[in-house]
């Protein structure tokens, strides 16, 4: 086929996307990108690259960062809770991006309280950053031929804290 890649994308039901995402894949060229539309929740990533996807595209890191909902390893968090007011720590420990190396979750609660512009671009930063480490992360455990048990603790740890 003359494509430089492919599109799958459809109304998937949750529990039937990891089969058509393979079907499908398992049809198309090999040595042509196949890129999964609007996929978003962190447990789909994982479905897609085991069913054969090799790229991604959702708005869900920034729209539910200009609401207050933060990615961490240890599952997403609402920053405009309470406990989060006086908690002068990144968003999450150990995380490189711009928005956990220069403001606290206290400061982007009060950004969020305070309704300003700048609370929704910072915590998009940190989701942004969060997602495209993610997928880095899981390219590695396929390197390093692990992908399965990296998913596992991954998505332990994600859903249980």
């Amino acid at each position: 086929m003359p494509f430089a890649g492919f599109g799958i994308g459809g109304s998937f039901d949750k529990d039937d996307m990891g089969t058509a995402v393979c079907w499908v894949c398992e049809n198309l060229p090999k040595d042509k990108p196949r890129h999964l539309l609007g996929i978003g929740a962190v447990e789909d990533i994982f479905t897609g690259i085991e069913n054969g996807a090799d790229t991604f595209d959702c708005v869900a890191p920034t729209r539910e960062a200009r609401n207050g909902s933060l990615y961490t390893s240890s599952g997403r968090i609402n920053i405009s809770n309470a406990q989060y007011k006086k908690d002068f720590t990144p968003i999450e420990k150990g995380c490189d991006c711009y928005t956990c190396q220069h403001f606290t979750r206290a400061y982007l609660d009060h950004l969020f309280r305070a309704k300003e512009m700048q609370a929704g671009t910072l915590a998009s930063i940190h989701n942004l950053y969060f997602f495209v480490n993610l997928v880095k992360k899981i390219r590695q455990s396929i390197l390093d031929e692990n992908f399965t048990e990296f998913k596992k603790v991954f998505l332990e740890k994600f859903k249980n804290g």
